[in-house]
């Protein structure tokens, strides 16, 4: 294929999110980022909740007015106007709210789930190996609801009763003042208690979000490995296992749900007792000639509406306390920080030289794999690693990667330190042909363009006849246009293969890595990748990670590793020539021997 410039990702990167345990600043993040639509939509329910408020004052001019002994010329119609002028009001104030909501809300909540799932790729392979892939789906998905959950709650379920009790308690002070200083003193109160109550389970509700999150990894993993449980005869146990991890799941579950029945109970109780006080109050004012029939009317509607809207407030906030607990447990698992430190250097065109210098490397378990490894590569070297299982042939080329770090040393790039570079440009030099080729549950189409966005149709389908697989995909029904399946699963092991050649064919990137590429193929299937392979490797700097020699066999050089070292280095028939570790392994392979070099003579 022919040499392209390559292209850097123009997408802006977003800025560092909040790190573990800050929910509210985490929220705060996204407010900001449209603080308009945000703003003109809180301001439109501010206005709809202060009609409301103002809809009991006309209807406290209406009864007045309505109670009046000159019914021939009391005026009625004025405050009648002004009433259905604000209820109108209101309605149309609402729906433009629900509207601008709509549009701001939803639009926050993909900014979310995006970035999330941008700052979750970011943590080294080690870190997936560690968790679910199912649950931390699960995580991010809950976290954008949770916070769509927080922005329309605050919006819509705890502004109005805020509003609600302030428009109250200036409206009061036209009545009695003491009425409205009683208002804020009972309100404070029960909210202060209320509130209070509801914090003390906010473990509760982290507990049912984790118990959630852990139910949901295990379900997918369950799914994934169908015919592994069909194999085993496993659907009972797996169900019975499953039935286990629900149940602790349900408890967490009713533990959190009853929490907030009962904060539901206390501030039904509280806020009765308030509002019968005050209305008995204002029927005493009424009866002593303090106050009119339209007063005890507006004490009698403001007061039951605090008391319902304060319901809802009062659930809203303990909701609250519940998807803060969920965000916050979503925080501490996802948003910790990287292990890779990234920078926003681009590597340059490089030729492909790779060095290593006195690197270093343990597993986080402590196990040592390198220490003080060197290793000079040439460009456009074909280098073949080798050696027994556990040797770090596969470690070595994801530390190439950079999927993980040095803990001492460095690797070099044409000179460049890989860790001085953005990791994304580092791996656009490098196109990598795995075991088994994952595959996405998409067309054959966009799996190959995976390796290079921005191609077009001819480019997709010159890389399938490079990788000799153009002709199968031209007997597929739908041909280019075929969908794989979930992980490729509609197609066999060799097709597979020959579409991750395609797309390293299509990435042509100057360093080409492979980690045992043919070794879970069938004898057939090997020869016919070998030719698409040979083409590969023709012009760039190979590492290939090989347990069948055959693979190997040709190559410039070959790397022996055992235990983290390497013990022999040389072209391949000169190693040959040594009768070492190399040797012993091809002699193995030739009678048909899989055994390990390294165990004992009495087992083989």
């Amino acid at each position: 294929m022919n040499p392209k410039p390559k292209k850097t990702a123009t997408r802006r990167k977003p800025k560092p999110l909040i790190l573990p345990g800050q929910p509210v600043p985490f929220l705060w993040r996204y407010l900001r980022l449209r603080p308009w639509h945000f703003g003109f939509m809180f301001l439109l329910i501010f206005s709809a909740s202060s009609c409301a408020v103002a809809v009991q004052y006309g209807m406290k001019l209406l009864v007045d007015a309505l109670a009046s002994n000159d019914r021939q010329h009391a005026d009625v119609w004025t405050p009648l106007a002004l009433f259905l002028t604000l209820i109108v009001a209101e309605n149309g104030l609402w729906r433009m709210s629900g509207w601008l909501g709509c549009r701001t809300v939803v639009s926050s909540c993909v900014d979310i789930r995006v970035e999330l799932f941008r700052y979750l790729t970011g943590h080294p392979m080690r870190y997936f190996n560690e968790h679910f892939a199912g649950a931390l789906g699960n995580r991010i998905t809950a976290t954008g609801m949770a916070a769509g959950n927080l922005y329309g709650g605050f919006a819509w379920k705890i502004m109005p009763p805020l509003v609600d009790f302030f428009g109250a308690v200036v409206v009061l002070f036209t009545v009695d003042w003491r009425m409205a200083v009683s208002l804020i003193v009972a309100v404070l109160l029960v909210a202060i208690l209320i509130t209070a109550y509801g914090i003390r389970g906010r473990t509760k509700h982290q507990r049912y979000a984790a118990q959630a999150a852990q139910v949901g990894g295990e379900l997918v993993d369950a799914v994934s490995n169908v015919w592994t449980i069909k194999a085993f005869s496993a659907r009972d146990r797996e169900s019975d296992r499953l039935a286990q991890r629900i149940g602790r799941e349900a408890r967490a579950h009713r533990g959190s749900w009853m929490y907030m029945e009962k904060t539901r109970v206390l501030h039904d109780v509280c806020l009765s007792l308030m509002a019968a006080g005050m209305l008995v109050w204002a029927i005493l004012l009424w009866r002593a000639g303090s106050v009119t029939a339209g007063d005890v009317v507006l004490v009698s509607t403001l007061t039951f509406r605090i008391l319902n809207g304060s319901r809802d407030l009062a659930l809203a906030l303990v909701d609250a306390v519940q998807q803060l607990g969920a965000i916050a447990d979503t925080l501490r698992v996802i948003v910790r920080p990287h292990d890779l430190k990234d920078t926003h250097l681009p590597l340059p065109e490089v030729d492909g030289t790779i060095d290593l210098i006195d690197v270093s490397y343990s597993y986080p378990d402590g196990r040592q794999v390198f220490s003080h490894l060197n290793l000079h590569i040439p460009a456009g070297q074909k280098v073949g690693l080798v050696g027994p299982s556990g040797a770090g042939k596969s470690t070595l080329v994801q530390l190439i990667q950079r999927l993980d770090d040095v803990r001492e040393g460095c690797i070099l790039i044409d000179g460049h330190d890989i860790r001085q570079v953005s990791v994304d440009s580092l791996r656009q030099m490098i196109a990598v042909v795995p075991q088994e080729t994952a595959l996405f549950a998409r067309s054959i189409r966009e799996n190959i363009r995976y390796g290079r966005p921005d191609a077009n149709n001819r480019e997709v389908e010159e890389a399938a006849r490079l990788a000799y697989c153009d002709s199968f995909i031209r007997e597929l029904r739908y041909g280019y246009d075929t969908h794989v399946g979930e992980r490729g699963a509609r197609l066999s092991g060799g097709q597979r293969q020959r579409l991750g050649i395609a797309r390293a064919f299509l990435k042509d990137s100057p360093i080409l890595i492979l980690d045992e590429a043919t070794s879970a193929l069938d004898t057939r299937s090997e020869a016919e990748i070998q030719v698409a392979l040979a083409d590969l490797v023709r012009g760039r700097t190979v590492l290939a990670v090989a347990h069948r020699l055959s693979t190997v066999a040709n190559f410039d050089r070959i790397l022996v590793l055992q235990g983290g070292r390497i013990v022999e280095d040389g072209p391949p028939a000169e190693l040959l020539k040594r009768d070492g570790l190399y040797a012993a392994l091809w002699k193995m392979q030739a009678h048909g021997f899989m055994h390990d070099p390294e165990l004992p003579p009495e087992v083989h």
